[in-house]
């Protein structure tokens, strides 16, 4: 009869244990976070792209139309605007996103 307390006091204290083991382990890591290296290189590659694109939309067009530097200039300065625009509206969505709890690609009015 003297072990049944003891048995009790025991199962009680191995639940607490491992509701504090439990307590103490790191919850996973959320999508929404992201580093400032991912940050930025997101950024880069928006820029890059741009160029890309306006590139060689501007060069095939002057292949077509036999207008070598004049599309090319365009669409390259086009594609850099879009491309500033891009990220520019890639770091709105970062820096809102901390400020108000959203993650990147939430709408916000």
């Amino acid at each position: 009869m003297a072990e049944e307390p003891d048995q009790e006091r025991l199962k009680a204290l191995e639940e607490r244990i491992a509701e504090a083991k439990r307590a103490q382990q790191p919850k996973p890591p959320k999508d929404e976070h992201y580093t400032a290296a991912s940050q930025g290189w997101r950024m880069v590659i928006e820029l890059v792209s741009g160029l890309g694109i306006g590139f060689g939309i501007g060069y095939g067009l002057d292949t077509v139309f036999g207008t070598m530097p004049f599309l090319l200039v365009l669409f390259t300065l086009l594609g850099f605007a879009a491309g500033v625009k891009t990220m520019l509206r890639t770091a709105s969505e970062f820096q809102g996103g901390r400020e108000t709890g959203q993650g990147p690609g939430d709408e916000r009015d």
